[in-house]
């Protein structure tokens, strides 16, 4: 708490005033993590992740004070907005969902900024580029010299722009773009039919925990192609140190550790053209409730999947409950993790746009983290689970071997059902057989990091996935193939450069 000392009857008493300081203390640390690592550039279009909770409602708030008049430093970047209706996967009527989303809406009017409503049933009507890392050719370098020579260009620009403006009112100008002539984005209309399939995919999945990651994959793909279409460059989550501690640890468990500083860090430029930060990183909950309690920050609560679920249901809701409790008996636990996972840097340079797709996951676009060598505990691991799904050794199975990943076991070849007198004929064409459902497994599987595999693994029906990813996926296996088919006549990257370097000496 800050004091005031005042004098009183010629007595120096102190006085306790916690609001203003708590609220300059707030600001500032929102400023300072914006300022420290300026990744975001004046006159950019950043949009705010909303989801109606606590956190992102107190980041828009910030960007509100931030790009307001009375702002002693103001923010240079025009602002968006974009809600995710997860309601038809969490199971919520559609009288619940438009009451959630009218709440939403008069918050977002009130903001004056433009924005997005997007429904979950929309994921299914994407286009398989969302998949696809963008080019990010006008991405600039993040040194502190760029960073002023861009503020200057842009203050510059706009008093060319603007000549009657001074250069306070040309800084002061930015704030006010978002704030005038704004169409305010509607809701796209949603067909029951699209309502079903999504129920569908969700009932797919057997746990609750594979059900909460591929939720939040498909919530990204939507922010992803939304923030492309509209012309966004970065987009911003409400994500806080107490929900990136416990996103660390369930990360771990669901066997994401090869991207964890991707994950948890501050920006996250695995899709190229689309940056993703975090400016609420420093903000604990405890903070963020004490905020939005004093200075009545609006925020909507909507039930998701893991509401009313006990505690063991998921790894993620099984990790939050225990950090929470851990955090109740030592204060310092979340502060802990959250300063370890600072320090965590991935072990290969970061890919840039020109890497192979077939090098990234085809789900959460990630480094491959299970092309290893042939002797490492990954590939340990299929090996165990493969002879483990064996119900005996069959003909062609010799000690020291194992199947390929994901390959059925060897006693069901001789089960197909091609084999029973032609009565089956779409097998072998790929029609939906037993030996084509087999196919698409494996071909699914080894375009997934170990974590996605492990989601996928728990669906009953990959089929049910939507269509952009299943197209996607096929056409990764076909340029795969068609590689195979000329890796002999093609040189390779060393051949390559040695190449460049003779031309370049002639």
């Amino acid at each position: 708490m800050c004091q005031v000392d005042e004098e009183y009857n010629g007595q120096l008493e102190h006085r306790v005033t916690p609001r203003g300081c708590f609220k300059e203390y707030f600001i500032h640390k929102f400023r300072a993590m914006l300022g420290k690592n300026r990744v975001i550039f004046p006159g950019e279009k950043v949009l705010l992740a909303v989801s109606g909770g606590p956190a992102s409602s107190s980041m828009l708030s910030q960007v509100q004070e931030g790009l307001s008049r009375d702002a002693p430093k103001k923010l240079r970047f025009v602002p968006g907005i974009i809600y995710i209706d997860e309601g038809g996967a969490s199971g919520q009527s559609m009288e619940e969902r438009e009451r959630a989303v009218a709440q939403l809406e008069s918050v977002f009017r009130a903001t004056n900024y433009h924005y997005h409503i997007v429904h979950l049933e929309q994921v299914l009507s994407l286009p398989s580029s969302v998949l696809e890392a963008g080019s990010s050719a006008t991405e600039k370098p993040q040194t502190g010299s760029s960073y002023k020579a861009a503020v200057d260009q842009f203050i510059q620009t706009r008093k060319n722009q603007h000549p009657d403006l001074s250069v306070e009112n040309a800084q002061s100008h930015l704030s006010s773009l978002s704030m005038q002539e704004v169409e305010h984005g509607g809701t796209s209309p949603i067909t029951p039919e699209q309502t079903q399939a999504l129920q569908r995919l969700f009932a797919s999945v057997r746990t609750l925990t594979a059900k909460e990651d591929l939720l939040h994959t498909l919530r990204q793909h939507l922010i992803l192609h939304t923030a492309r279409t509209q012309g966004y460059t970065k987009v911003m989550m409400g994500d806080s140190c107490s929900r990136l501690a416990i996103k660390l640890l369930s990360n771990i468990s669901l066997g994401r550790g090869a991207s964890l500083a991707t994950d948890t860090g501050f920006s996250d430029p695995r899709y190229g053209d689309v940056v993703i930060v975090r400016p609420m990183r420093d903000y604990s909950s405890k903070e963020i409730a004490y905020y939005n309690r004093m200075f009545d920050i609006p925020s909507v609560f909507i039930p998701g999947l893991d509401t009313k679920a006990q505690d063991k249901a998921s790894i993620q809701h099984l990790t939050e409950s225990f950090v929470t409790k851990l955090q109740t008996d030592f204060p310092s636990t979340v502060s802990t993790i959250y300063r370890t996972s600072e320090k965590l840097h991935t072990a290969c340079p970061p890919q840039n746009t020109n890497t192979q797709p077939s090098a990234k996951c085809l789900l959460c676009v990630c480094a491959l983290d299970t092309k290893l060598e042939e002797f490492s505990a990954y590939q340990a691991t299929l090996i165990s689970e493969q002879l483990s799904q064996r119900r005996g050794p069959g003909p062609g199975f010799t000690p020291g071997t194992a199947a390929a990943p994901g390959l059925p076991p060897a006693s069901s070849a001789s089960q197909c059902c091609y084999s029973g007198g032609g009565q089956h004929q779409g097998c072998m064409t790929g029609e939906g057989g037993c030996c084509s459902s087999a196919k698409s497994t494996v071909d699914l599987k080894s375009l997934l990091c170990y974590s996605c595999r492990l989601t996928i693994k728990d669906m009953t029906a990959e089929d049910a996935l939507p269509q952009y990813i299943l197209s996607e996926a096929e056409r990764r296996k076909r340029r795969s193939q068609m590689r195979e088919e000329i890796s002999e006549f093609l040189l390779d990257e060393e051949e390559d450069e040695a190449i460049l370097r003779v031309n370049g000496s002639l």
